[in-house]
């Protein structure tokens, strides 16, 4: 072992000891390695100047506990005996320790939905968890090497490309097990966090919450991820809370706060960029919506539509569907212009 790599394992034990040894980590770590008291007090120096580490006290009387700045690292076998629950809080827990109440729960709840996922439906061998926390945000990957989330949604619900499944799992209300599942998990992960983010095998989507920015894009296959890789990132000082994302996709007390609104990009229609002028097209954005009562179509960075697409969603499917209420955000006025004429 070189001297580089001795230096760093006496840093981590540092780190997963010092909630044991507050008083005395310096005694606790020399005793260990068979090292000087002086050779411990330059890495807990390094630490502290680097934010892993927090100090109090004086020289002799030093109290040390963990910094803003905290990282852990797991590789889990998926076995159905795993809890994810236990996962959490066996290997995560001490590294959220105080944070506000409303990013651990956001935090609680991703972490959780998304191993189970991997544990559920991957189909996988081994999951591995890093876990980033900085001063001013947290970043969080989960990792499997099971078959990849857009194939198996593809196979399993007969679906035309794996893009359609991306499309569905952004809708909500999509999943392969409905005995055991209800399909909302990646919905509100990806709605809580400042960024999120799934890769697998060729194929990413992307959801930005400050930009209200969502998006699909081809990857070198050769170079995707072999399972499914989702990544999710969220600021320390957020105010978001994980009821109010909820809230804003349930209905009313007379409804049963049921989950029935989404808002479904009206881009993420298109498969290679084309224009959206045919009514297979709208179909793609139409389907599984019968699952809702509101359904909102954002039109952003979409500039116009063609008359056959605004016709079957604006007439003849509403016309079929009077039920589900269609209402649209970001549209420029030459869509709104054949919104209108479908309407009419």
């Amino acid at each position: 072992m070189t001297q580089r790599e001795r230096g760093k394992k006496i840093r981590q034990q540092i780190l997963r000891d010092v909630k044991y040894h507050p008083n005395d980590i310096a005694q606790h770590i020399s005793e260990i390695f068979q090292i000087s008291r002086q050779a411990t007090h330059k890495h807990l120096k390094k630490l502290v100047e680097e934010g892993w580490l927090e100090s109090t006290g004086s020289t002799r009387s030093k109290i040390y506990k963990l910094g803003d700045r905290r990282e852990h690292q797991v590789v889990i076998p998926l076995d159905k005996s795993i809890s994810e629950h236990e996962v959490y809080d066996k290997e995560f827990s001490t590294i959220l320790e105080g944070l506000p109440k409303n990013i651990e729960d956001i935090i609680f709840y991703g972490f959780t939905e998304m191993v189970n996922n991997a544990i559920d439906h991957s189909e996988g061998k081994v999951c591995a968890i890093h876990l980033n926390r900085g001063k001013n945000e947290i970043e969080i990957s989960i990792s499997d090497n099971g078959e990849g989330i857009f194939k198996r949604i593809t196979r399993l619900k007969n679906l035309s490309d794996e893009k359609q499944a991306i499309l569905e799992l952004y809708k909500g209300k999509l999943t392969t097990d409905p005995e055991n599942h209800s399909g909302q998990g990646i919905f509100f992960t990806s709605k809580m966090f400042d960024g999120f983010a799934i890769f697998s095998k060729g194929l990413t989507f992307h959801h930005n919450y400050e930009r209200d920015l969502d998006y699909i894009m081809d990857t070198d296959s050769d170079s995707g991820y072999q399972g499914t890789s989702v990544y999710m990132e969220i600021s320390t000082t957020s105010t978001r809370t994980d009821n109010e994302i909820f809230d804003q996709f349930s209905g009313t007390d007379e409804e049963d706060y049921a989950f029935n609104k989404t808002v479904i990009p009206v881009n993420m229609a298109r498969i290679n960029k084309e224009n959206l002028v045919s009514r297979s097209q709208a179909k793609r954005l139409l389907a599984r919506i019968e699952n809702f009562k509101y359904v909102l179509f954002d039109f952003q960075n979409v500039d116009t539509i063609g008359q056959a697409f605004s016709d079957e969603i604006f007439r003849v499917y509403r016309k079929r569907h009077p039920d589900i209420s269609i209402s649209t955000r970001n549209t420029t006025d030459k869509v709104m212009r054949m919104i209108k004429r479908a309407e009419s």
